[in-house]
């Protein structure tokens, strides 16, 4: 899969852009401020649904302006497919391919990609939801299906956390009592097949992360990912640095979970009905990131903790890029090599020379590995531009 033509309209600092890439490595260059973020994480949109800098998504329109339309030309297995998305500052966003009107969640059935940023420390440092997101996103690229199985239960558990706020503020009916039972088993089914989906992609994960991990930071410090799940008392609230609830061998295996989900929510409902919120579930689960058996959160250095992170993402894409029938995701590469040094930049461009399409952002032209540096795409105040600017004098800040 690539990315043939990028058109933008009111998107971040772009009133008009109209961006043509090729296969194989493409360098966006230019100063900072100018713009490249901004490109890539507009692709990156197409696929998740989400941006990898902001939560909010009217933070993408342009200053002024109603809604920003991003459009991409894909192409894969021989088709040309027109991806494009209206980013609206209010109400619901809107999608359509090849002009058809479709629901915007569907969007990531056409475009996978795959992007690292150094945003994603956070994965490592960050708190359990941004972990969370990631493996969900992952979930939904690899099976789209996934998406209305999330929003299924986050609509579930909205409607269950309504039903326990209105029982604690009026104390608890009996038929309040048997509509929460409903919900229970609402939640339990849907909930049971995320933690299991989400175990099974943390095994799937666990070689190339091994393989990826050894990549970039030209040692083994024994990456691991152990799911800490709050159905077994892990709670996310606590200290993440200590020992993670491990899931027995009968979570993991549909019915298995279910009943370990439905004994935690019996368990929890007097502290459940106090407190007016659902405690147990994959909305409060984590990931627990492991080297040399140690949590990375509050042990690894700056350096561990960057390379895990990039790992992950080049595990993810090594994931995606085996499961697909339409061909390799994109990999996006937004500002990485400044924080590299000589030798692991060296070791990140081999890793990645492979992939059918690599999308690199830089401040400084010489950052990047020449072997991935032949088309360079310069970009100066929102604009692309034919000549460049003088990269080499880049203000890193």
């Amino acid at each position: 899969m690539r990315v043939t033509h990028l058109s933008l309209t009111d998107f971040r600092n772009y009133a008009e852009a109209e961006v043509p890439f090729g296969a194989g490595p493409n360098l966006i260059v230019g100063r900072n401020g100018q713009g490249k973020t901004n490109l890539v994480e507009a692709l990156g949109f197409l696929s998740t649904l989400s941006s990898h800098r902001v939560s909010q998504t009217g933070a993408m329109v342009r200053s002024g302006e109603d809604s920003a339309i991003i459009r991409a030309r894909l192409e894969y297995n021989g088709r040309d497919i027109l991806a494009e998305v209206q980013i609206n500052r209010s109400g619901l966003n809107r999608a359509q391919i090849n002009k058809s009107v479709i629901k915007t969640r569907e969007l990531p059935r056409y475009f996978s990609s795959v992007l690292f940023a150094p945003e994603d420390l956070a994965l490592v440092r960050g708190d359990p939801s941004g972990r969370r997101r990631f493996l969900d996103q992952l979930l939904v690229l690899r099976n789209p299906r996934f998406s209305g199985v999330l929003a299924d239960y986050d609509r579930v558990l909205k409607q269950r956390n309504t039903l326990l706020k209105s029982a604690r503020a009026s104390g608890l009916k009996t038929t309040q009592l048997g509509t929460l039972d409903i919900w229970d088993e609402r939640l339990v089914a849907l909930g049971s097949e995320i933690i299991d989906a989400r175990a099974d992609l943390v095994a799937q994960l666990m070689p190339p992360l091994h393989n990826a991990y050894k990549s970039v930071a030209g040692a083994d410090h024994g990456p691991n990912l152990v799911a800490s799940l709050s159905i077994l008392g892990a709670d996310e609230e606590a200290d993440e640095t200590g020992s993670p609830a491990v899931a027995p061998p009968n979570v993991g295996s549909g019915s298995g979970t279910a009943d370990t989900f439905r004994t935690a929510l019996a368990g929890l409902r007097r502290k459940e009905l106090d407190r007016g919120m659902t405690l147990a579930g994959p909305h409060r689960d984590d990931l627990v990131f492991e080297l040399n058996n140690l949590p990375a959160k509050g042990y690894a250095s700056h350096g561990e903790s960057w390379s895990f992170a990039l790992a992950l993402k080049l595990a993810s894409a090594e994931l995606l890029r085996r499961d697909s029938s339409s061909g390799d995701p994109v990999l996006i590469l937004d500002d990485v090599f400044a924080e590299l040094d000589q030798s692991r930049r060296r070791r990140l461009a081999e890793a990645v020379t492979g992939y059918e399409q690599v999308l690199i952002t830089a401040a400084v032209f010489e950052d990047v590995p020449a072997v991935l540096a032949a088309h360079a795409i310069h970009i100066h105040a929102g604009a692309v531009v034919d000549a460049p600017e003088v990269e080499s004098g880049a203000d890193h800040g």
